[in-house]
Order: C-alpha cells, then structure tokens, then sequence
C-alpha cells in the first residue's frame, strides 16, 4: 500500500486548532505514533505472511515470559518483597488475553505486523487505566507500558519491516503525547512537523521541538484519535492550526506560505556574522540552549557567542542505567572543544518535573512542586557528586561555567557549593587537573530566588533566569496542561516586575545575568528585555539570528522608556499594547 491510501480513510477536509509552539509551515502525511513508542515501524502484512507474523509474536511473549521467570527465580530472598511483587505483577499482565491473545486478532483483522499491534493494544489499555479513579490503579498503566517495551526488545531483529519511506521529511508524526525523552528520539529522525492531543506551549516537548525547529501544535486534543494514517495534512505552527485533507486551493496556498518563510529564513543566514550590538553600539551577548553534545553544530552555524545553556538531563534520558562519571565527562569536553574557547554553560541535573530517568523517579504527586531539580540531587550526593567532578574534570577543556537550578532556599546554595568544594578535594587526592576558578551561578526560576536576590549574588559568580518555571510558579500555572495554558502569560505584571528588578539588582551589584528561558528566543520580547537592562540572551540556536536582526534594529536608548512604562502597566491587556508599540 502506497503511502497516503488507506481504505477506511475519508477525504472530508477538516480542521483542528491548538497551541502552536514551533512557527513556520509544514505539509506532508501522517505518521500515527504510539506513546512512548517513536521508533516502532507500522506496516502491512501480506495475506499469506500472517500466520507467520502471529508466530514471531507468540515466540517474543515465550521469551519475555522466560525472561521473567528467571529474573523471579533469580531474586535474592533479601531482596525487597516489591522487586518479587512487580515481576509478579508483570507476568500476570503478560498472560492477560489483552497482552498475549488480542493482538494476535489485530494482527490478522489489520494485517498490521505484530509491533504495531502490540503498541495498539498497549494505547487502548492505557487508556482505560488512565480513567480510573484509583490512584494505585492508574498509576499501573505504567507497567503495562513497561511490559510492552520487554516484548517490543524480544521482537527486535527478528522482523520484516520495509525500508524507512523514501523521505521522513514529507511525515507528519501524529501522538496523543511525546515525553522529553521522545523528542530526544525525534532528533534522530528528520520529520516534516509533529502534532500532539496533549501539551503546553511551554512543556519541556514543545521546547525541543522548537530547538528541532519544525513545525509543530500541541493540545489539538483529539488529533491522534481523528486522523488516519497516510492522510495528507498541513501543520500552520505559528497559528496553531492543523488541516486535514487541504483541498487543492488551500495547498496552494499554503505552500506559497512555506515558500516565504523558508525565503525569509535563507535571508537571516546573512547575519551569521554580523556583529551583535544595537544600533547606538551596545554589544548584546546571544548564547545558544542545547540538550546534547551534537546540538553544537547547530549553534555554531547560528554563530553562537557561547552555550548559554546545557541541559545535562538529557544525557540521563532513553537508558536503563545512569551515564558514568566517564561518559558525562566526554560529553561535556566534546561541547567546550567544540565551542573552542567560547563560555559553555552547564546546568546541573533538572530531573522531576516532566523529565524523570529509570530507577531515580521520585516526583511525588505533583512533580512540579516535588523533589526536582538541585532539590533531587542533594537527595542523590553520589549521583551529584559524580557528575560535579565530570563537569570538574572537563572545565580544564575550555570555559565551563557550573549552573544550579531552581534554587529557593540559603541552604541549598550552601550544600552545593559544599559539595563542589567535595568534588575539588577528590579530583585534587587523584591529582586530577581542573579549573580552579570555575564559575558557578544560579537559576532565578522561584519567585523565593527572584525576591531574596540579594543573599544569591553575595554567593554566586552569575544569575542565568528561567523565564518559563518563573512564570509557572509565580502564576501557579502547570505549564505542561493545556487546560490552563491561557492562563500562561509572560506579561502578567508580577512577572515583568520579577525580571526587571533581577536584571536592575543583578546590573547594580555587577554581576553577570542572562535569560535563558522561552522569553530569549521570542523576537517580540527582545526590546523589552533590552530596555530592562538585559545585554546576555541564551536560546535555541534556531532562534537566535531572529533575535540578532531584533538587536540590530534596536536602539537601547529609545526602549528603555517604552519598556519601563510596560513594566509598571497594571493588567495584561494594558502590558500587551504598550508592547507592541514599543515594537511597532
């Protein structure tokens, strides 16, 4: 079956609306994704392959089954009674008809192949689960997740799957929901745009996919449920609008719409090297935010002053085991080589919130106001304490400064500067070579950081502010929940207020601060910012030559006005207009 037909598919144009969080246009077929389950291949058996494909599905449940019941055997009786209990429980939901009878029928009512299957039956039971108004009970969706993921492994190698379509760039993938760790998946693979039901704008999704810089809507709601596989769609990101089945005026012009994005686009790429600075002579410092070490390619292109940004989490996501000392500190000396002299900025772990790793998951009820982040890591010293002295090790490799996140109390900057001083005294008893004045510096992300400003730039070398967990918790807004995303406002005068007596405070007592969060990388923020005083900016590199051309036409004396009377508006509606007209 070619690419695009399906039988059942209906050619009724429709359209859905959402939250664009990644501008720019894209046009292509959907690729109907499973939860959790980006690289597994969909395709169609021929009639007299089912049997077969009914057989490599029953030889992987025999071998998960085998598995566990080696792996329960196994279990020392000092062991704890949970480990005994979730094996249990594992093999009870590997028997269940639901896992090891019901998609074997789909498999032949389908003439889907047997990975697919299984991720169906996997979604509809999640589902159900996710329902349920027990807690306990809810919360098992995850070990069917994890049960599928051990039958899922057994199959591997041991399909038929045709090769890759001729272009993922003509695939728009289509999930109910992608964790971070997905997106990390995503940048495997070169899809035209994505689409999800769930999301916030400022979900840690939606932010790699804006440094992945397609396309891109979240909480469409009913999308995943709605679109066929193969139908032809058109993802509008910057209006948040998802088209199905376009007839052939509205392609038209659309495409005539993608064309002069990619133009304009094309034309940035000549500001690669134009100095950063306003038009009355101010330098203005832009930084690019990256989750891995490959990401640096793409901020040198951009012509980054630096990485204003290393989200290290990302190093701990898609594995069963925790990277080593070794390992983090490759990837760390692999970013500053590559930055060649240029400022890398590392923030310390920031697990717990929507980011969590095997066996360290320990987010509790609401995972945003939970053991994350620094909280999570004086909570784990040895994990801490390995990946302080890789960071360590790596400072003598180029210009590493060491960032700690969501810092709210005096004693959590105590414990960690204790623990860096612990970390030295290692590296010092092996004779191991570090730098020995590494900067180290604060995110100002909790309001408690942003209005005790004071006691921080006493302690710490510079102030980076997380614009998107500031506006979160200043707002008690979760920002990964669609439902409340109209709510989500960078121009609610409590926010503005925090920033710009950050930004005043921090330039009095001269000490380095940069904005690091989503605010960085939106063009129509960057004369405000600018007329606050800020002069070091941190984003995607995708962002970074729309915020250059900002600069360049920018004079700092003649924002810094507009931006204070935006400052002190008291409403939104009234912050919104002075905005644009400082913009106009």
């Amino acid at each position: 079956m070619e690419m695009g037909e399906n039988p059942q598919a209906s050619s009724a144009s429709f359209t859905l609306h959402g939250a664009g969080v990644s501008g720019g246009i894209a046009i292509g077929h959907a690729h109907l994704v499973s939860t959790a389950r980006l690289e597994v291949a969909h395709y169609e058996i021929a009639l007299q392959g089912i049997d077969a494909e009914i057989a490599r599905f029953d030889a992987a449940i025999a071998q998960v089954r085998g598995e566990l019941a080696a792996l329960e055997t196994s279990v020392s009786t000092g062991a704890p009674a949970e480990m005994k209990a979730i094996l249990s429980l594992h093999a009870m939901l590997l028997n269940d008809s639901n896992l090891s009878a019901v998609p074997r029928e789909l498999i032949g009512s389908r003439r889907c192949n047997a990975e697919w299957a299984l991720v169906l039956q996997m979604d509809y039971l999640v589902a159900q689960f996710e329902e349920m108004d027990d807690p306990y009970l809810r919360e098992r969706k995850q070990d069917i997740v994890q049960v599928v993921e051990r039958v899922l492994k057994a199959m591997l190698g041991t399909g038929h799957a045709p090769a890759e379509p001729s272009s993922e760039k003509e695939l728009i993938v289509v999930a109910h929901d992608l964790s971070p760790a997905d997106m990390i998946l995503f940048k495997q693979h070169q899809y035209a745009g994505f689409v999800t039901d769930l999301g916030g704008v400022t979900s840690h999704t939606a932010i790699v996919a804006r440094s992945l810089n397609i396309p891109a809507i979240v909480g469409l709601h009913h999308a995943r449920s709605m679109i066929w596989e193969g139908e032809l769609v058109v993802v509008d990101g910057r209006e948040g609008v998802l088209i199905v089945n376009p007839g052939a005026r509205v392609l038209e012009e659309y495409r005539r719409l993608r064309s002069e994005i990619e133009g304009e686009r094309q034309k940035l790429k000549r500001l690669r090297t134009a100095r950063s600075a306003t038009m009355d002579g101010v330098t203005v410092d832009l930084q690019a935010n990256i989750e891995l070490p490959q990401d640096v390619k793409e901020a040198n292109e951009a012509g980054a002053a630096g990485i204003g940004l290393f989200r290290s989490e990302f190093l701990f996501l898609n594995r069963d085991d925790l990277p080593s000392e070794d390992e983090q500190f490759e990837s760390y000396r692999e970013v500053a080589d590559a930055m060649h002299g240029r400022p890398v900025t590392i923030r310390t772990l920031d697990l717990g919130a929507d980011k969590s790793i095997n066996g360290a998951d320990r987010g509790g009820p609401n995972p945003a106001l939970g053991l994350r982040a620094i909280r999570f890591c004086l909570a784990e010293p040895q994990m801490f304490l390995t990946q302080l002295r890789a960071i360590l090790r790596a400072s003598r490799h180029g210009k590493i400064r060491l960032l700690i996140p969501m810092l709210a109390h005096a004693h959590e900057v105590e414990q960690t500067l204790a623990a860096v001083r612990q970390a030295k005294e290692t590296l010092d008893d092996h004779k191991i070579p570090y730098d020995r004045r590494l900067q180290i510096g604060g995110m100002i992300e909790v309001p408690a950081a942003a209005l005790s400003l004071k006691y921080f730039i006493s302690k710490l070398d510079f102030l980076s502010i997380g614009t998107n967990d500031l506006i979160q918790y200043t707002l008690a807004i979760d920002r990964t929940d669609d439902t409340v995303a109209h709510l989500y406002d960078p121009l609610h005068p409590a926010v503005l207020q925090l920033i710009a007596q950050t930004i005043r405070s921090a330039k009095r007592a001269k000490t380095p601060v940069a904005v690091c969060g989503e605010m960085a990388g939106d063009a129509a923020m960057t004369r405000l910012l600018l007329g606050f005083g800020l002069r070091e900016f941190s984003m995607h590199p995708a962002q970074l030559l729309a915020i250059k051309q900002q600069v360049l036409r920018t004079r700092v004396r003649e924002v810094e006005g507009p931006a204070a009377r935006v400052y002190r508006a008291h409403d939104t509606g009234r912050a919104r207009a002075l905005l644009a007209k400082l913009n106009a």
